[in-house]
């Protein structure tokens, strides 16, 4: 009786391949595609505007209206009497074509009624443009 050392049998064919000589001929292949590839340039090609039609646009026009801390309202720096004033003056902005930008700008103190009153008869006559500034006040 014998003790055989070293695993299954030998006698069958090797069933393994050798995959050194593929790697080989891929690498290749793959060198010589990068070759061949033509270099790529990054360019963008824009149609840019040439001529005296280039001019910068002009700044919009801009209606400042100021709300003081009583309640006053002010319009360009003149102070308008009443709320009809005030309306006249919105409708005559809303109906331009190219409408100026209303900047309001309400004072700390003034109540929120008379900021709201000019926001509503804006917005009711058509006016589009319009924002608050001066917000750094508020910060504190």
């Amino acid at each position: 009786m014998g003790m055989q050392v070293g695993g299954a049998e030998d006698d069958g064919p090797m069933i393994e391949i050798n995959t050194t000589p593929l790697i080989d001929v891929m690498l290749v292949l793959i060198i010589m595609l990068i070759i061949t590839i033509p270099i790529q340039t990054h360019a963008v090609k824009m149609n840019m505007p040439v001529g005296p039609s280039a001019a910068p646009p002009k700044p919009p026009e801009v209606v400042r209206i100021d709300v003081d801390f009583d309640g006053t309202i002010g319009w360009n720096g003149t102070v308008v009497a009443d709320r009809a004033d005030l309306e006249n003056r919105l409708t005559q902005v809303a109906a331009m074509p190219d409408q100026p930008e209303v900047h309001l700008r309400p004072n700390k103190l003034v109540s929120y009624k008379v900021v709201a009153m000019v926001m509503a008869s804006a917005q009711r006559l058509g006016v589009t443009k319009i924002g608050i500034v001066g917000n750094e006040q508020f910060m504190s």
